[in-house]
């Protein structure tokens, strides 16, 4: 549990803190701090935020943040900086085991294989290298069709620059695509894909499962912060909400976020400094972290890369054609 979730930890305007943005840790300033409830929410979050501005990131990366995502400056929670620093750059020797609890940074960096290098010469390294091949997972490579790259910045350039939105509920939604794809795959049955059956059930949970828990925190531009608050309200937290009757984002959302989740990582050209907010949550990133073995890994991989072929066969009838237009009303609201 990181420092910020005790209650008595407050923070200030203009106060030097950390702040946690994907696995690392950065140096940021508060602005503003606000108390947000279901009536003045931004983020569709409720409770203690704060406005923070990145040292040495452009204002374009200023946000609101949990205070659960805020730490002291101080020399304990700069250490542990450094440690999940460290941890980061061997994640890939580290066998991706690690726990996604704030405290397990530290403990990794310390306590991996690389770390534990024999003081006496070549026989230990060799042995710690040995068991580094062994434990490192193979990486999420995912095969993203050029018209999906394509899609992927357009939907960016919309959001952001064009000030536009995705209409939401979405149809097909996240789920309901998904479920089309699984249909695909039981009566196809790639020759390629390990046990199809049997497997696309467990596949297509998990996909949901991965983004329902990132979309909120991390696979949205801040232009459409606003409106998520909005669809919080409408299908999940909203007072005409019936009990046991809400949705999820994957029964709101569709293949625009869900692109973003699985494709992100795969950009590589000029436009990459702007999609790199995705870079962290995107699917191999959130795939790296989590305790899957090598040979779920691969699994999953492809059956993903089926997926993303799929989606560019199917693009004109499960992308929307063009984005909503905003009023002036939320263009304010969304920089506030």
């Amino acid at each position: 549990m990181s420092a910020s979730s005790s209650t008595a930890v407050t923070f200030a305007p203009n106060e030097r803190v950390l702040c946690y943005h994907g696995p690392l840790i950065y140096e940021a300033k508060v602005l503003k701090v606000e108390n947000f409830t279901d009536a003045n929410t931004i983020t569709g979050a409720l409770g203690p935020h704060c406005f923070v501005h990145y040292k040495g990131w452009k204002q374009t990366w200023d946000e609101w943040v949990p205070h659960s995502r805020l730490l002291k400056y101080n020399e304990t929670n700069i250490e542990l900086q450094k440690s999940l620093q460290k941890s980061n750059a061997h994640a890939s020797a580290s066998g991706g085991s690690s726990s996604r609890g704030p405290k397990a940074g530290p403990r990794e960096g310390a306590g991996g294989a690389r770390g534990g290098t024999r003081k006496d010469g070549t026989r230990g390294t060799k042995r710690g290298r040995d068991e580094d091949d062994s434990n490192r997972k193979p990486e999420l490579k995912l095969n993203l069709p050029e018209i999906l790259k394509v899609i992927l910045v357009d939907d960016w350039e919309a959001v952001t620059k064009n000030q536009q939105l995705v209409t939401l509920p979405r149809d097909p939604t996240v789920v309901a695509l998904l479920d089309e794809f699984a249909a695909y795959i039981v009566k196809t049955k790639p020759a390629h894909l390990r046990d199809p059956l049997l497997l696309i059930p467990s596949i297509i949970s998990g996909l949901i499962v991965y983004f329902d828990r990132s979309l909120g925190a991390n696979l949205l531009y801040r232009f459409e912060r606003p409106q998520f608050a909005e669809v919080r309200r409408q299908y999940k937290t909203g007072q005409q909400v019936i009990i046991g009757q809400e949705k999820e984002p994957s029964a709101v959302y569709g293949a625009e976020h869900l692109l973003r989740m699985l494709g992100a990582s795969t950009i590589s050209h000029i436009s990459i400094t702007h999609v790199s907010s995705l870079l962290l949550v995107s699917l191999p990133g959130m795939i790296a972290s989590s305790s899957l073995d090598a040979d779920s890994v691969i699994l999953v991989r492809d059956y993903v890369n089926e997926l993303l072929g799929w989606m560019a066969r199917e693009r004109s009838r499960i992308f929307q054609a063009s984005y909503e237009q905003t009023s002036i009303q939320y263009q304010n609201i969304s920089r506030s």
